[in-house]
């Protein structure tokens, strides 16, 4: 697999570092109120895990399952929700949590969904931003790193469900996806 990557965005070392920066923040931004982390499937599992560690207020998770790109590289536009949410978010301190925002338009789609279940709040969490790519007029509260517009795998980012096991980010070579 690791022939396959052109180059190393981001080290294992630096995700773990930014990880652990965003957890702080959202412990003292949500201190004395409990939260649930929306996991959106199957990307932001990883950072996931790794942040729910660094977050010290009482906190539950529960995951979505969306899709706007099938097997392409592309998203189509037209989102489908393939997995809901297990619980009741009304009244709820929300924090989605997603790998990567790229266009945005199947983010912006969720929040808009999920704000008719009525939480107390809902806000963005993403390991990365692509924001040369967006569509939608979507912004995160927390970010870990602005990235560019490179095809990325590993850390849960996967091309055709590979790759998500890499310890860290990196662009993938032209000749695997084109």
């Amino acid at each position: 697999m690791r022939e396959d990557i052109k180059e190393v965005i981001l080290t294992q070392k630096q995700i773990i570092e930014k990880t652990k920066e965003i957890g702080k923040q959202i412990s003292i931004d949500y201190k004395g109120k409990e939260l649930v982390l929306v996991g959106i499937l199957k990307g932001s599992v990883m950072f996931l895990a790794d942040l729910m560690k660094e977050i010290d207020i009482p906190c539950t998770m529960d995951f979505m399952a969306v899709s706007s790109y099938g097997s392409a590289t592309e998203s189509t536009g037209v989102v489908k929700i393939l997995k809901d949410l297990d619980s009741s978010i009304k009244g709820e301190n929300v924090l989605i949590v997603e790998d990567i925002i790229d266009t945005g338009v199947t983010l912006s789609y969720l929040k808009n969904y999920l704000k008719s279940r009525n939480p107390s709040s809902i806000e963005i969490v993403s390991l990365l931003n692509k924001p040369s790519r967006r569509k939608a007029d979507v912004m995160p509260k927390y970010v870990g790193f602005d990235v560019p517009d490179y095809f990325l795998v590993g850390y849960g980012l996967d091309y055709d469900e590979k790759y998500r096991n890499l310890p860290f980010i990196g662009s993938l070579k032209e000749e695997i996806y084109k």
